[in-house]
């Protein structure tokens, strides 16, 4: 059996612990994104114009797709 430097499995856990937390938040964060995009056909209705909801739901969208593609990537100690 091949011994493993405790730094390392240390290393991995922690990748995989903020991986599993990138693709999780990400996918909060863009379910609220579709939710603001959606939200008058779901009969919710907020006290702003359709500009702004939009472009909250624009940005809750990018940065959840972002947060989803740096889970995949795995790139944390780069």
């Amino acid at each position: 059996m091949e011994n493993q430097n405790p730094d390392d499995r240390r290393s991995k856990g922690y990748i995989l612990m903020r991986s599993i937390m990138d693709y999780g938040m990400g996918v909060i964060i863009l379910g609220v994104g579709v939710f603001f995009a959606f939200a008058p056909k779901l009969g919710y209705n907020f006290d702003m114009s359709n500009l702004y909801r939009y472009a909250f739901a624009s940005l809750f969208i990018l940065y959840g797709g972002w947060r989803i593609y740096r889970g995949y990537q795995k790139n944390y100690f780069r």
